[in-house]
């Protein structure tokens, strides 16, 4: 003969098993939430360490050499071959975009960044052209790295992060993460006299 269960008792297994399943959703809601902002936080302070040493490392290389070039970007997000940031899909060494920036003299005196539509054939030539005119609209000055989608004289089209848990949907336009620094050697190497 089957045990009754006490008075009061009949239905409290079932409402046990909806109580935990309603807890156990928020709680692995919430979960995956944080660990989603964590993901954006990751690749928010990652992304301008990128842009710092994409920067740092195309002021030294020759700016004519379009497989450095390539190696930086690679560089840069800490790769040796082409591919994606970790934990920072879709952004890509395509999205590394590096510029070269002359300082342009206005009529009153004020100086401005402005990018070079025309480069110099190589390194050596930069160099000419600046001691020349510092401020000829093709001697290149600096560097700006951006972190973009498509980038153009006009802006910067942010990157949309995808986040590690699809079912946590972050549309997140992520910053251009803009470094700018002085343009150094650019790979220029002094021939022996």
């Amino acid at each position: 003969m089957p045990r009754s269960l006490p008075e009061g008792q009949h239905g409290s297994r079932g409402t046990i098993a909806v109580e935990f399943a309603l807890v156990l959703g928020v709680f692995l809601l919430v979960l995956f939430g944080i660990l989603a902002v964590a993901q954006t936080m990751y690749v928010l302070n990652t992304l301008q360490e990128v842009s710092r040493r994409a920067a740092a490392a195309a002021a030294k290389a020759d700016f004519s050499d379009a497989a450095a070039m390539q190696q930086i970007r690679q560089n840069a997000l800490f790769r040796d071959s082409p591919g994606t940031l970790a934990f920072a899909a879709p952004v890509n060494d395509t999205h590394v975009w590096i510029d070269y920036l002359s300082i342009a003299k206005a009529a009153d005196g004020s100086l401005s960044l402005q990018p070079i539509a025309s480069m110099p054939a190589s390194p050596a030539a930069n160099r000419i052209v600046c001691m020349n005119d510092p401020y000829s609209d093709n001697c290149v000055q600096f560097v700006r790295v951006r972190l973009c989608a498509t980038a153009d004289a006009n802006g910067c089209q942010p990157v949309t992060l995808t986040t590690v848990f699809p079912w946590v949907r972050l549309l997140l336009p992520l910053p251009s993460a803009t470094t700018i620094v002085k343009a150094e050697g650019l790979g220029y190497i002094a021939s022996p006299l």
